[in-house]
């Protein structure tokens, strides 16, 4: 792979990179803020929500969707700018809500940790369907730490990275948005995989935050590509005109306890893949 080029810096902690209508959209959990990051680096702010962690993506129709943790709320947002209630989350679970994936068909998958993270002690975590309606029940649990999450582009698969556990898990999309028949996709030992996209090929990307790298994985587990790196690789995206650019979001990592730093060392990063996106994100 080539040496990753610098796209942006000065963020506080940015993750959930998503590559809509142009432009990069990253938020930076850190500030608060969603922004919308152009091919030369100029930046936008769309959004600024008091949360932590704070993931998004976007609705078929391109409404953009934020997980607002702090209040168990999935927020849309309105051709004005505002920020409506697109579903309540906090009755299925007090924990944090974490990733979230809009598959073609406007359902929403959003993750919760399990546990209060970091704090707290390790519990499994589970996912929600969101459908376009707003209703939210729980689909899968027993997760070790559920984090990124990718659906393939005929909406049949869901993979959720399992940071806890190493691994890469896969379900079948069922008719109504559910999810089913459970299984290993890839274990990826010595790693904690974080925010995923997919390619082209069925490869899996994935962000390694302890290892400092971004990997490329096959179903099964054979590592295709690799992207060494400074500092943790907390997400990952394909993306640009021909969908072969990988955005990468970086931040330097000292434990949970740096993770409200104010050093602001958080990047955005890009190099070219050797396959383009596809699946969402």
């Amino acid at each position: 792979m080539d040496t990753p080029q610098l796209l942006i810096d000065g963020l506080a902690f940015p993750e959930s990179p998503r590559w809509r209508a142009g432009r990069l959209w990253v938020s930076d959990w850190g500030a608060h803020e969603v922004i919308a990051i152009g091919p030369d680096g100029s930046r936008v702010i769309v959004a600024r929500v008091p949360s932590f962690p704070l993931c998004i993506d976007h609705l078929p129709d391109g409404r953009l969707l934020l997980v607002s943790a702090q209040d168990g709320l999935l927020l849309r947002m309105q051709a004005d700018g505002s920020l409506v209630t697109h579903a309540d989350l906090a009755g299925l679970s007090s924990h944090p809500w974490n990733d979230i994936v809009v598959d073609g068909r406007g359902n929403a998958y959003v993750n919760n940790i399990g546990f209060d993270f970091p704090a707290g002690d390790f519990a499994p975590g589970s996912i929600a369907l969101v459908t376009p309606d707003g209703s939210a029940h729980t689909v899968a649990d027993g997760l070790a730490f559920p984090n990124g999450m990718a659906v393939t582009a005929d909406h049949a698969t869901l993979i959720v990275a399992e940071s806890y556990a190493s691994r890469l898990t896969a379900f079948d999309i069922t008719a109504g948005g559910g999810l089913s028949n459970r299984r290993l996709w890839a274990d990826v030992p010595g790693s904690a995989p974080d925010g995923i996209c997919l390619d082209a090929d069925g490869a899996v990307w994935y962000g390694d935050v302890p290892n400092r790298s971004c990997v490329r994985v096959g179903e099964g587990g054979v590592v295709l590509d690799a992207v060494d790196l400074d500092r943790g690789c907390f997400a990952c995206v394909l993306g640009g005109d021909d969908g072969r650019t990988l955005f990468l979001v970086t931040n330097e990592w000292s434990g949970t306890g740096g993770m409200t730093s104010t050093a602001r060392a958080g990047q955005v990063l890009t190099v070219q893949a050797p396959v383009p996106s596809a699946g969402r994100p």
